[in-house]
């Protein structure tokens, strides 16, 4: 009867717990535009204090604050407002099953375990502090403070600070930034591209249909606009296709493509669309590969951009950021059964790349050999391999064939080897084949790493172009378009 009594739209917190003073169900039972929260999980707009509360003592201690005042907790409540007007965030779309959800009577309230809490809420909330005078320690560039807490929220954040700074800087400056993404009606993309705009990292370009990514923003809850935020390409019609599909087949047509077969290859394969644009200058640099097997995408790469000069071989390497140590993997994608010299090759690529983020690469080839001890080929292969990458890089801190273990635990290896010339532990650990690559890749993003994972880099590819993988997370795809952007303006540095 009270329900029924009440105004329009009417707002109702019941918040007893375990059991509300009116069950949502019921109050829906009466009217159909009631809007209701409540303390339970099960339920649509949780209230609970873990929206708040941590981040408001985060914000209060971070300035020396002498108490808590009104307009700090004023603060707190505005920042949960605007982040609840916000897209979902892609951790707790995944955590909550609810992908599609945005601002509305379903979703009024964040969710509390909203990962970007921490850094809305605490900032405001030390501003507030400043702002009102009882900050004892008043911080000095917030957005710093704001950089530092986002190193809670994703774990990759330490480790590609500096490489986003560049980015941004890079795009402020007007450098070479137009990054296609090949794939742009997926979600994980998009949500992904709605932060790259936000925090300037690039200036992304969308393939796919016009009128399906307006549904898909919309259905997300993201604020992307078409032709403004991003540039999009649409698959379906282009009037730069006859050049693009005329192009491949000029490149393609002694290796048995018609005319014909380019025309509808160039309308159904997107990664082909996204390598023409690297190919023509019509974008800087391509991110693909979140849908689709990583083979199927490699292929039209090297068939338009090809290989670097003086390169022979393609491989992927991967960084995972493990709680005590960085570990680098290659090969984990490409080379089946490289040969001494593809590895030898790769390896030496790959410590480059390392170098080039400011990693001191520490080299292990890795075998079920440990130092000679068995016949195995793939044992001969590595030894060979070690050798022509002290040919090729003599600077190169290297050793093998050798165990795992031995390659992480400095004390076992010179109990085995004490003239080994790899000291401390490995960080670079290059596999004997694609199938070993793999496996530790996976088991140890997974057992180890909290699936904290940068790449792959696609390595000897003649321009800046990183393949993906079906498990990309979104914040995997920013990590990699900052890096793409970063390659885009080295490839023009060298040339």
């Amino acid at each position: 009867e009270m329900v029924a009594a009440m105004g329009p739209r009417p707002l109702i917190l019941a918040l007893a717990n375990p059991t509300p003073e009116i069950l949502p169900e019921v109050a829906q039972s009466v009217r159909d535009d009631v809007v209701m929260a409540t303390g339970r999980s099960d339920y649509p707009n949780q209230v609970n204090n873990v929206l708040c509360f941590p981040y408001i003592f985060r914000g209060a201690l971070d300035v020396g604050a002498t108490t808590i005042t009104r307009e700090m907790e004023k603060a707190a409540v505005y920042a949960i407002a605007e982040l609840a007007e916000e897209e979902q965030n892609e951790v707790v779309a995944a955590a909550y099953g609810t992908y599609d959800i945005s601002f509305g009577p379903e979703y009024l309230i964040p969710k509390p375990f909203d990962p970007r809490l921490i850094v809305r809420i605490a900032p405001a909330v030390a501003k507030a502090a400043m702002e009102g005078g009882v900050a004892t320690r008043p911080l000095a560039d917030l957005e710093a403070y704001e950089e530092q807490l986002q190193q809670f929220v994703y774990h990759s954040g330490a480790f590609m600070k500096p490489l986003f700074s560049a980015a941004k800087r890079i795009v402020r400056e007007g450098g070479k930034s137009r990054i296609v993404f090949t794939e742009g009606e997926d979600e994980r993309v998009l949500r992904a591209v709605q932060v790259i705009v936000d925090e300037g990292l690039a200036r992304p370009i969308l393939v796919g249909r016009p009128a399906v990514l307006l549904s898909r923003i919309e259905k997300f809850g993201l604020r992307l606009r078409l032709g403004e935020d991003v540039e999009v390409t649409n698959p379906e019609y282009d009037e730069r296709f006859h050049q693009y599909w005329t192009t491949y087949w000029e490149l393609m047509c002694r290796r048995g493509i018609t005319k014909e077969m380019a025309r509808v290859e160039m309308r159904r394969r997107l990664t082909l669309i996204g390598a023409m644009m690297v190919h023509l200058g019509d974008a800087d640099g391509m991110v693909c590969g979140t849908v689709g097997a990583y083979h199927d995408h490699l292929r039209f790469v090297d068939e338009v951009i090809g290989r670097r000069p003086g390169h022979n071989v393609y491989a992927a390497m991967n960084i995972l950021l493990l709680n005590e140590r960085t570990v680098v993997l290659v090969d984990t994608h490409v080379n089946d059964e490289p040969s001494a010299e593809q590895i030898a090759e790769f390896t030496v690529m790959a410590a480059q790349e390392m170098a080039r983020m400011n990693l001191a690469p520490k080299v292990a080839l890795l075998s079920r050999s440990n130092f000679g001890s068995g016949s195995s080929a793939s044992g001969a292969k590595m030894r060979r391999a070690l050798e022509l990458v002290r040919q090729a890089a003599p600077e190169l801190e290297i050793d093998g064939e050798m165990h795992g273990d031995c390659a992480l635990d400095e004390a076992l290896r010179m109990r085995i080897l004490p003239s080994s010339s790899l000291k401390g532990e490995a960080n670079l650990l290059v596999c004997p084949n694609v199938d070993s690559g793999n496996i530790a890749y996976n088991l140890l993003k997974t057992a180890a790493g909290g699936n904290v994972a940068v790449g792959p880099f696609l390595l000897g590819a003649n321009a800046p172009v990183h393949i993906l993988t079906s498990s990309s997370t979104v914040r995997r795809i920013i990590n990699m378009t900052a890096m793409t952007v970063l390659d885009a303006n080295r490839v023009e540095a060298s040339a």
